[in-house]
C-alpha cells in the first residue's frame, strides 16, 4: 500500500491533486483533506507525478506503508470562491467566478483598478473611457451585459463591506491603495440572495492583503500624459498584534476626450489627482480568530473637459468586526463630500457659461453578520442579516435662468436577512439560498427660494432565491447550473439629483422602482492538470423588469437632455467562456470570450424602443494575456482587448464603432529586492470611441509608463 497526503507551501490540503505514473495513467487523486492512496504490485519504492491546477506539478519516490508528504507550489493565487459565502474549488461551484490574481493585477499596463479589470471579459463601465478621465458619475459597472447607468447594476465589496458609492452607486476607483489589494473575484450572475441590492450583474470582491508579516514595499512610476503612480505599503506583525499601513498618489495631467474635428478653443484635457490611505490595527484572539479596526481616507480632484466643469471627492471610511470561529461581524461607516460644476457650451465651442454648483454630502452606516456551522462532513447552513443606512443631500447654486439654490435632502434604509444551505455529498454540490430585503426611501424635502416640496415616501419588501447544482463527471471535468432572483434599489442620485457629462444632461426621477432580475445559467469547466490548463463555458440568460435607464427627451447637434425612467424589460443572453493554460514553465495564456444579446424586450410607452441594443454592451467582447517569464531575463505580459459595436443611447442612434486594443507590460528584477518594469497602453494607437454625448469622445491614445518596485521582509 502506497499513500500520502499532498498539500501547498502553506501546509493547507490540495483537493483533486492527481497521482500517476509519469507518462502513465491516473494511480488516484486526493481526497478533500488532501490524502491519497494506491496499490501496486511492486514490492519497492515508485516515482510518481502530483499535479493539481495552478500549482507546479513534481515528481516524488515514494516508500511502501511509509505515508509521504507531497509539497505543491502554487504558480498562481489558489482559486477559492466566495459566492457562496462558504469557500469551493471553482469546479465544485455553480456560480461562474475569475479570479484576478495579485501578479495579473501588477502586470497590468495601466495603473487603475477598472483597467485592471477589463481582462476579464464582460467586465466594463458605463462607458468605455478609463477613471483616470471620466467623471465619477459614468463610472458605474457593468457585467453579463447588462450595462449600467450611473449606478451600477454590480456590488463590489471588500471585507463585507460595499465600496459603492452611498449616495449614486458609482465606483471610486482610486480608493484603496494599489499596493493592499491581494487579488480580485469577479462572481458574474445575480447574487441579491446573499449580498441584496445592486448584485443583479454579480458581485466583485476586492481581497485586501492583510497584516500577516513583517514586509516593506514601495512603488513608484511614471509615464505619458505626466502620469504618476507612486504607493507605498508596511506590514508589522508582534506577538498577536499586528499593524498595516499603506498609501499612494496616482495623478495624470490627462488628454482631451473631444475628437479633434470636433473640438474648439475651450476643450481641454479630462485628468484626476487623487491620494489614499489605509490603516488597519488586528489582534488575535485564537487559533486565527481575530479583531480589528481599520479606517481610510480617499482625496481627488477632476478637470472634465472644459475651465468651469470640475468635480472632487472626499471620501472617509472606516470599519471594526471580529472573525471568531464560524462569525463573522462587521460595523462600518463613511463620510463622503462630493462636489461639482456644471455648465452649459456654445454650439462652436468657443465659449461656455457656468450654470449650477452642487454639494453632495452622504453619511452611511450598516453592520453585518454571519454564521456558519457544518452538519456532519458533506453539510454547511449559513444565516446572516445586515443593514444599511445613508443620509445624504444634494445642494445646489443655481446661475441659469432665474438663479437662486435647490436643496434636496433625504434618507434611504436597507435591510435583509438571508439563510444557506450547502450539501456536498459526493460529486454533487448543491445550494438552496434565499434572502428577504426590505427597503425605504424616506424624509425626502427640497428647497428653492420659492418654497418646499416634499417627495412621497415609499418602501418595497423583495424576496431573492437562488438554486444552484454542480456535477463532478471525472475528478476534472464538471458541469454547473444555476437560477435566481435578484434585484436593485434606485439610488438617491437617480431619484433627486440632476446630473451631466459633457453636454448630456439626464433629470431625476422621484417615482422610480427597483429592478428586478430573474436569470439562470449553465456549463461546464474541464481541467486538465498534465497541462495546467482550465476551460469554463456558461450560457447565461437574465431579464431585468422595470430597469432604470436613461430615456432619451431631447437631443440637438449640440446637447442631450434625458430623464431617468423605469423602462419595460430588458433581457441579456449569451455565452461566456473563460480560460488559462500553462503549457511550458515559462509560458502561460488567460483570457476569455464574451457574447451578449442584450436588448429592450418590453416598453409599453414607447414601444419603438423594442429591440433595441442595451446602450453601452457590445454583443462580442473577448481578451488574452500572455505572459513569457524567464529568471534570468525577466517578464513580458501582452494583453489584448477587442470589443464590438455598440450604441451609447436609447434610441440607438449614436454608434460606437469596434475597436481592438493591445497593452504591453515588462519586468526585470535586479537582485532580491527591486524590479524594474515598463508598460505601454494602446500600442497601436488606435482612437477608440468611448461615448457621444452627443459630441464623440475618445479613448486612452498610446501611453508609455516606467519605473521601479522594491521589497523588503518576509
Amino acid at each position: 500500500m502506497f499513500s500520502g497526503v499532498v498539500v501547498d507551501e502553506d501546509g493547507s490540503p490540495v483537493v483533486h491533486a492527481e497521482v500517476g505514473a509519469p507518462d502513465g495513467p491516473v494511480l488516484n487523486s486526493s481526497t478533500a483533506d488532501g490524502r491519497f492512496s494506491f496499490n501496486k504490485s511492486s514490492q519497492g519504492s515508485v516515482t510518481v507525478q502530483v499535479s493539481a491546477l495552478a500549482h507546479a506539478t513534481v515528481t516524488v519516490t515514494i516508500q511502501p506503508n511509509v505515508p509521504a508528504r507531497v509539497v505543491l507550489h502554487k504558480l498562481q493565487e489558489r482559486v477559492v470562491v466566495t459566492a457562496y459565502r462558504s469557500p469551493l474549488d471553482t469546479l465544485d461551484s455553480p456560480a461562474s467566478v475569475r479570479v484576478v490574481g495579485q501578479q495579473q493585477l501588477k502586470e497590468a499596463a495601466t495603473p487603475a483598478l477598472d483597467g485592471k479589470l477589463r481582462q476579464v471579459p464582460g467586465v466594463e463601465l458605463f462607458r468605455r473611457s478609463s477613471s483616470l478621465v471620466a467623471n465619477p458619475t459614468s463610472q458605474g459597472i457593468s457585467l453579463r451585459g447588462l450595462g449600467s447607468t450611473a449606478a451600477s447594476r454590480t456590488l463590489v465589496v471588500s471585507d463585507d463591506v460595499p465600496l459603492n458609492d452611498p449616495y449614486g452607486g458609482w465606483i471610486h476607483w482610486e480608493e484603496m491603495p494599489e499596493l493592499a489589494i491581494r487579488s480580485v473575484e469577479v462572481v458574474r450572475g445575480g447574487a441579491s440572495d446573499l449580498y441584496g441590492s445592486s448584485a443583479i450583474g454579480g458581485v466583485i470582491n476586492v481581497l485586501p492583503v492583510k497584516p500577516e508579516q513583517n514586509m516593506f514595499a514601495l512603488t513608484t512610476g511614471y509615464g505619458g500624459e505626466s502620469t504618476t503612480d507612486n504607493g507605498v505599503l508596511a506590514s508589522l506583525k508582534h506577538g498577536l498584534w499586528a499593524g498595516l499601513l499603506a498609501g499612494g498618489i496616482l495623478g495624470t495631467d490627462g488628454y482631451t476626450l473631444v475628437a479633434p474635428d470636433l473640438r474648439g478653443p475651450i476643450d481641454q484635457p479630462n485628468n484626476v489627482h487623487s491620494q489614499n490611505g489605509l490603516v488597519d490595527l488586528e489582534r488575535t484572539i485564537r487559533n486565527g480568530d481575530h479583531i480589528f479596526l481599520r479606517g481610510s481616507g480617499f482625496n481627488e480632484a477632476r478637470d472634465n473637459g472644459t475651465p468651469l466643469q470640475k468635480n472632487g471627492t472626499r471620501l472617509w471610511r472606516y470599519s471594526t468586526g471580529v472573525d471568531w470561529s464560524q462569525l463573522t461581524l462587521r460595523f462600518y461607516g463613511s463620510t463622503e463630500h462630493y462636489r461639482q460644476t456644471f455648465s452649459s457650451i456654445n454650439t462652436t465651442r468657443t465659449s461656455e457659461t457656468l450654470t449650477r454648483y452642487a454639494e453632495d454630502p452622504a453619511d452611511e452606516l450598516g453592520a453585518a453578520a454571519h454564521w456558519r456551522q457544518a452538519v456532519g462532513s458533506h453539510i454547511v447552513f449559513l444565516v446572516g442579516a445586515d443593514t444599511h443606512d445613508v443620509r445624504a443631500s444634494d445642494d445646489e447654486v443655481l446661475f441659469s435662468g432665474a438663479g437662486g439654490f435647490q436643496n434636496t435632502a433625504g434618507r434611504q434604509r436597507q435591510t435583509g436577512v438571508y439563510g444557506e444551505a450547502l450539501a456536498t455529498p459526493g460529486k454533487w454540490t448543491m445550494s438552496a439560498s434565499g434572502r428577504v430585503d426590505h427597503f425605504s426611501n424616506f424624509d425626502a424635502t427640497q428647497w428653492t427660494q420659492t418654497g418646499s416640496k416634499v417627495f412621497p415616501a415609499f418602501s418595497e419588501t423583495v424576496f431573492d432565491p437562488r438554486l444552484g447544482i454542480a456535477r463532478r463527471i471525472t475528478t476534472n471535468i464538471a458541469l454547473n447550473a444555476s437560477a435566481f432572483r435578484a434585484y436593485r434599489a434606485p439610488t438617491q442620485n437617480e431619484l433627486y439629483r440632476t446630473g451631466q457629462v459633457g453636454q448630456q444632461t439626464t433629470l431625476p426621477n422621484a417615482n422610480l422602482r427597483s429592478e428586478r432580475a430573474t436569470g439562470w445559467e449553465t456549463g461546464f469547466q474541464a481541467n486538465l492538470p498534465r497541462w495546467q490548463s482550465m476551460l469554463r463555458v456558461s450560457y447565461f440568460w437574465t431579464q431585468v423588469n422595470r430597469p432604470i435607464t436613461a430615456l432619451t427627451l431631447k437631443t440637438t447637434p449640440t446637447a442631450t437632455t434625458l430623464m431617468r425612467e423605469n423602462l419595460g424589460q430588458i433581457e441579456s443572453r449569451g455565452v461566456s467562456v473563460d480560460y488559462e493554460a500553462h503549457p511550458f514553465q515559462w509560458v502561460s495564456l488567460t483570457g476569455g470570450y464574451q457574447y451578449a444579446d442584450a436588448t429592450v424586450t418590453r416598453y409599453d410607452q414607447q414601444p419603438q424602443l423594442v429591440g433595441n441594443w442595451i446602450p453601452q454592451v457590445a454583443r462580442n467582447m473577448a481578451t488574452t494575456q500572455v505572459r513569457l517569464n524567464h529568471e534570468r531575463i525577466g517578464t513580458l505580459s501582452l494583453q489584448g482587448r477587442i470589443s464590438g459595436r455598440q450604441f451609447d443611447d436609447d434610441a440607438n442612434n449614436y454608434l460606437l464603432h469596434s475597436y481592438f486594443r493591445l497593452d504591453a507590460y515588462a519586468s526585470r528584477t535586479l537582485g532580491r529586492h527591486a524590479e524594474f518594469f515598463a508598460s505601454g497602453e494602446n500600442l497601436f494607437d488606435r482612437s477608440i470611441e468611448v461615448g457621444k454625448t452627443p459630441i464623440t469622445t475618445l479613448g486612452t491614445p498610446r501611453l508609455a509608463r516606467f519605473g521601479v518596485r522594491l521589497h523588503f521582509g518576509d
